[in-house]
């Protein structure tokens, strides 16, 4: 298992690839990061779920594909972004951000904010947090190419 004992945040790409039945990607990051058994649990913001509910109509995924995106969801614990830790997180890496040159989707850094406040390693399969680590984020890339050939 990868960074094991670690707290890990989910990016949406990274459910995404969970959810799909397509290839190794799924089974791939389920036996390399443990993400149903791991310890701690993997954390998923409420930004992260309100996206892949999203992107499941943008999907056009029947009533099969959307109940196993809700048992997923209901399975993973979900991160309130409400408190003013995560609040002010976000302000300072939004502004760290601006400051970098770099527009971040809102989502994003709300995602970021709470992987910083829990002190985590957000997993990802984007370079969208690139600007932020590790001075202010750990951050695990993962190749969405190499993942989808069964490697990480």
């Amino acid at each position: 298992m990868r960074l094991p004992g670690e707290q890990l945040v989910l990016d949406t790409n990274v459910l995404v690839h969970l959810l799909r039945k397509k290839g190794p990607a799924g089974a791939l990051l389920e036996q390399e990061y443990a993400i149903g058994t791991r310890r701690p649990r993997v954390l998923v913001p409420v930004v992260v779920k309100g996206e892949l509910k999203s992107l499941a109509f943008q999907f056009g995924w029947g009533p099969e594909q959307q109940l196993g995106l809700d048992s997923l969801l209901a399975q993973l614990p979900t991160v309130d972004i409400s408190s003013s830790l995560v609040i002010g997180a976000y302000a300072k890496l939004d502004h760290l951000s601006r400051q970098s040159g770099r527009s971040m989707g809102k989502n994003d850094v709300w995602l970021a904010a709470v992987a910083h406040v829990q002190s985590a390693v957000l997993l990802t399969t984007d370079k969208d947090f690139d600007h932020l680590s590790p001075a202010h984020l750990r951050v695990e890339y993962i190749d969405p190419e190499k993942l989808k050939k069964g490697i990480i």
